[in-house]
């Protein structure tokens, strides 16, 4: 699966969007969660805020 999604983001526009990961704090049990997006190049900064 990986290749497929990694082919299919470095074509056309799929260049134009970066993979976030963040890390969170669950609020019901307190662990770790991750939460991925994605979001066009120029929105990184604020999606990160």
């Amino acid at each position: 699966m990986a290749k497929k999604t990694v082919a299919s983001i470095q074509k056309g526009e799929g260049r134009t969007y970066s993979k976030i990961i963040k890390m969170e704090r669950s609020p019901k049990t307190g662990a770790y969660v991750f939460k991925e997006e994605m979001v066009p190049n120029d929105a990184v900064k604020d999606a990160l805020k």
